[in-house]
């Protein structure tokens, strides 16, 4: 069995829910006028101080335009996951902006594999 912090998911799952909200330029004051709940309950959520429901994740993600899983992923250190994750942000560039970015992150991931 795999030991989970659940501190540090909270933390790292409200992270994400900040993220997500910041992309979809949505104030905490919106987003709790949305969900019929108080900007406390969003500011604690994104602190990691509450975790949220599966319930409310799902609220979240509809209200943002994202996926659901998008909160859990940004908390993953399993590779796959990280990859889903830069191809999100990736998809936000130019072709000459990618094609600079990917080029850096080979060039430092071959450094740093050397290493």
């Amino acid at each position: 069995m795999t030991d989970i912090n659940v501190g540090q998911l909270a933390k790292s799952v409200g992270k994400a829910i900040g993220r997500q909200r910041n992309r979809a330029g949505f104030t905490q004051e919106q987003v709790a006028e949305h969900l019929n709940i108080g900007m406390e309950a969003v500011s604690r959520m994104e602190r990691g101080i509450v975790v949220p429901t599966v319930v409310r994740l799902a609220e979240l993600a509809q209200l943002f335009g994202c996926e659901l899983a998008d909160f859990l992923r940004e908390t993953s250190n399993r590779p796959t996951e990280q990859g889903i994750v830069l191809s999100k942000q990736l998809a936000r560039l130019d072709d000459a902006d990618r094609a600079l970015l990917l080029d850096t992150v080979e060039r430092l991931v071959n450094r740093l594999a050397k290493g």
